[in-house]
């Protein structure tokens, strides 16, 4: 069943629920999402029956506010402690200690930030809220002046999100400061079949405008980047499901591949592929298979078939978050044509209501790789340029 919810549902997974056979959970929030005409239903009381009578029930959350549906109606299945168990950052830590003795985590209360003594910490170390979302209130810290700008900075934008996300999907009671992961960045979309094997459907390569980065802006998929890693995701997503004991179960991993090229998950966010409908979308656009029905149909992917004539291709996602450092309600317009001219192949562009949400939109792009210029702009960009001011 697909479980759908704010803030984002794409054209391509309404087409995907409309078309496949699989059901959509009839639920208050359902009716504000448009579904296209045809769409397959199911009650509240029916899905809750359809999960209870199934070991391992095969959902699919669209977003992860949908968890808190989960978390309501099926307390009497397994879907909501193993949606916990990697949800929660200090348990996954705790669940993947036997493969990393030697990483250095801990969890701290937001009441005891201030008071927290840096001497008593390792640095360089990354800071974020235990149940979090999208790069909200992460932070790299090297040194006590960063640590002190950080946790101010954590306060500050508590206090803008509080009321976006319920607290199953950004949680900022507790934080866990865990050590920095060096290496290359990836996402991955992947998920648990019946008997708990892994298939993968989509890689991406994060990159980052700076050392000092931690932010979403630009996520690339290519032919290489498949082909060079898949075979060792693959074995460490296994690892990954031997230990949770999942079955039906999709996944967005983020991962980085140290230079020894020892493999360590940043998180991974149960569920789901990649948040507002990215990754999955962006798989189907630039490789032409669907992820969300491969998962419902239990198929593998073909990749060296799909791969054929995606040579010296780059696929990427770029999040137009706010980081213009305009409050959003002084912001009249942003300009979305002008962005669309800095690139060569726009696939896709999602606008988002920036009032609403800390995000412009999302823009899914072919580029050549030896155009990789266009990207690394953007990476570099503040966005400013895109927009206009309200006078005072």
């Amino acid at each position: 069943m697909f479980l759908v919810d704010m803030p984002y549902v794409s054209d391509i997974l309404k087409t995907t629920i409309k078309n496949c056979s699989v059901p959509v959970i009839e639920t208050e929030i359902t009716q504000q999402l448009e579904l296209y005409t045809g769409t397959k239903r199911v009650s509240e009381q029916q899905a809750v029956k359809n999960a209870q009578q199934q070991e391992y029930p095969q959902l699919y959350l669209t977003s992860e506010n949908a968890i808190n549906w989960i978390a309501q109606h099926l307390q009497s299945t397994s879907l909501p402690d193993k949606i916990n168990l990697f949800k929660d950052k200090f348990r996954f830590r705790q669940l993947i200690a036997p493969l990393y003795p030697d990483f250095y985590f801990q969890q701290v209360s937001i009441h005891e930030l201030k008071q927290l003594d840096f001497d008593t910490l390792k640095p360089p170390f990354i800071i974020k809220p235990n149940v979090g979302f999208f790069s909200m209130g992460v932070y790299k810290v090297n040194t006590k002046q960063e640590w002190h700008q950080s946790v101010e900075a954590i306060f500050t934008e508590i206090e803008q999100v509080k009321d976006l996300y319920p607290c199953e999907v950004l949680d900022t009671r507790s934080f866990i400061i865990e050590e920095c992961i060096e290496g290359e960045e990836y996402a991955v979309d992947a998920y648990f079949n019946e008997t708990g094997e892994p298939t993968i459907v989509g890689i991406y390569k994060h990159t980052f405008a700076s050392e000092h980065d931690v932010s979403d802006r630009v996520y690339t998929t290519s032919k290489e980047i498949i082909e060079k890693n898949l075979i060792e995701f693959t074995t460490f997503i296994r690892d990954i499901g031997q230990l949770s004991q999942v079955k039906n179960f999709p996944i967005h991993l983020e991962l980085r591949r140290k230079s020894n090229g020892t493999i360590i998950p940043i998180e991974i966010n149960p569920m789901r592929f990649g948040g507002w409908c990215t990754t999955a979308d962006t798989t189907f656009l630039s490789y032409g298979f669907n992820p969300y029905y491969y998962y419902f149909s239990q198929k593998k992917p073909d990749w060296d078939q799909i791969l054929t004539g995606k040579e010296d291709k780059l696929f990427s996602i770029i999040v137009l978050d706010n980081s213009t450092g305009v409050a959003a309600e002084k912001i009249k317009t942003f300009n979305y044509d002008e962005l669309l001219n800095k690139f060569e192949k726009p696939m896709e562009l999602r606008k988002i209501n920036y009032q609403e949400y800390p995000v412009f939109g999302f823009l899914i792009t072919e580029t050549r790789t030896d155009n990789f210029a266009e990207l690394t702009y953007i990476l570099d960009s503040d966005l400013t340029e895109f927009i206009t001011v309200i006078d005072e």
